[in-house]
């Protein structure tokens, strides 16, 4: 079924794999997301896309997803339905502090094709409105990005992240490029709205002192790295954690220069990594422990929760969870904490839990489950990994609502999420960040909700922040 729907329909993928074929469920979600559609919308006198363009089309998405998979989402049709109750919830939630540790863009000379033909393959087999897109780069370049992350939804701060290559011309962005971001887009503002990474490369010439430069130069305000060398390709430069030689010298200096949160990418290799590809191991997590346990002074921050690819129908990511109460390699970071006797050890859901709730929000329900069971909820940290996805504001939507359900919480031990402002979901969503970045929230949100991008969103009859 072509057309827009606010919460995505198909499998995402933030091209680091091949997002696999639509569910059955998902085309369900869909004829229900367009019959809600147009038998509210008629009522409010508006056309279907019209209608789920606005906030009763959110809740109308996410009405059509419980009636598909359950009760997973806190909705009502009333919601749907009401313009002003929609805008009341809208405008009452706006308020609250949302830090995005994950986001994206790439550099205006960026010619990695493989971007734009993951979009054309997305346009043809998860996401039809994409389709007759001008093929170009436009879409994850920054102005786009600056519209989307800050104008079109409700994140307050974000951390702007990058991605090694082989290649420097391969980069998302380079170093000083994080840095010169940083800086326009807080000088714009008027506040401090984003922080940014320093990506290292271990094994590569030079990359400890570059590590030196961007400590004395850039004052980056934490490290992103990719164990597996080059997300993109097979990397001549993979690497563990916990090697002694090559890595402790660098914790060394990042522990000496005060910036100790280390985010590191794991997981999300591609569908065929068996066969494809040769650095897939150093993508699992059984390097975190030990680098933990000897470096308590550094913050590990494990990005997209090391989760495997989401190639395979949902119903067989929860069959198997179902049996084995176990999500592979997700379970194994959250029982780092027990079996090292560490508490330096994050996950980060940038990525895997959008594509858990869109593929089966069940499935979603027991990823953020098993995180905060092992992890605990001050170790969980909200990222989006836009602006690969468009605007966030639909991956806040489905965490604000998603509850886990009452058999899940019995049969495998999971505490209840509570409402949209809970004291969990407010931790997981901003605060557990703001601490780690050392951010008071109270002055952040004060200064974020009377800066440019506020009047500019209240200009636009979005509710101010």
């Amino acid at each position: 079924m072509k057309g827009f729907f606010p919460v995505p329909t198909r499998v995402l993928s933030n091209g680091e794999f091949d997002p696999g074929p639509q569910s059955r469920g998902q085309r369900r979600v869909e004829k229900a997301t367009a019959a809600l559609a147009d038998r509210i919308g008629k009522k409010l006198g508006l056309e279907r896309r019209e209608f789920l363009k606005s906030l009763c089309g959110m809740a109308a998405a996410f009405l059509a997803m419980n009636q598909v998979y359950g009760p997973l989402f806190q909705v009502s049709e009333a919601e749907a339905a009401d313009p002003d109750k929609a805008l009341e919830r809208a405008g009452r939630l706006s308020k609250q502090f949302i830090f995005d540790d994950q986001v994206h863009f790439v550099h205006d000379d960026f010619q990695f094709q493989g971007l734009l033909d993951l979009r054309s393959y997305a346009a043809e087999h998860w996401n039809p409105g994409l389709k007759g897109e001008q093929r170009s780069f436009e879409k994850i370049q920054f102005r786009n990005f600056l519209k989307e992350i800050f104008l079109e939804s409700d994140t307050k701060i974000a951390l702007l992240s990058g991605a090694p290559a082989d290649k420097k011309l391969n980069w998302f962005l380079s170093n000083d490029a994080l840095a010169d971001a940083r800086a326009l887009i807080n000088s714009v503002a008027g506040s401090r709205r984003m922080l940014c990474h320093a990506v290292i490369v271990p094994g590569q010439q030079n990359w400890l002192e570059e590590i030196d430069r961007v400590i004395e130069e850039l004052k980056p305000d934490s490290w992103k790295g990719y164990t597996v060398g080059d997300p993109l390709s097979d990397s001549r430069y993979p690497y563990r954690l916990d090697d002694e030689k090559l890595m402790y010298p660098a914790y060394e200096k990042m522990e000496k220069a005060g910036i100790r949160n280390v985010c590191i990418h794991k997981g999300l290799v591609p569908n065929d990594y068996l066969t494809s590809f040769e650095n897939w191991r150093y993508a699992k997590v059984d390097d975190v422990g030990k680098a933990a346990a000897d470096w308590p002074g550094l913050n590990f921050i494990i990005y997209h929760a090391a989760i495997k690819p989401l190639n395979e129908y949902p119903e067989t990511h929860l069959e198997r969870f179902h049996q084995t109460g176990r999500i592979d390699w997700v379970t194994e970071l959250a029982e780092i904490p027990e079996k090292f006797g560490v508490r330096n050890v994050y996950a980060d859901l940038g990525t895997c839990f959008a594509g858990c709730a869109v593929s089966h929000p069940r499935h979603a329900a027991a990823l953020v489950g098993t995180l905060v069971r092992g992890l605990g909820w001050d170790h969980v940290l909200w990222g989006t990994d836009s602006v690969w996805y468009g605007s966030p504001q639909w991956q806040i939507e489905a965490f604000r609502r998603l509850e886990i359900p009452p058999d899940m919480q019995k049969n495998f031990g999971f505490a209840p999420l509570g409402e949209s402002d809970s004291a969990v979901k407010r931790a997981i969503l901003g605060t557990n960040s703001a601490k780690l970045y050392g951010m008071e929230v109270k002055s952040v949100s004060e200064g974020c909700g009377n800066d440019r991008f506020a009047l500019m969103k209240e200009k636009a009859g979005k509710p101010r922040q």
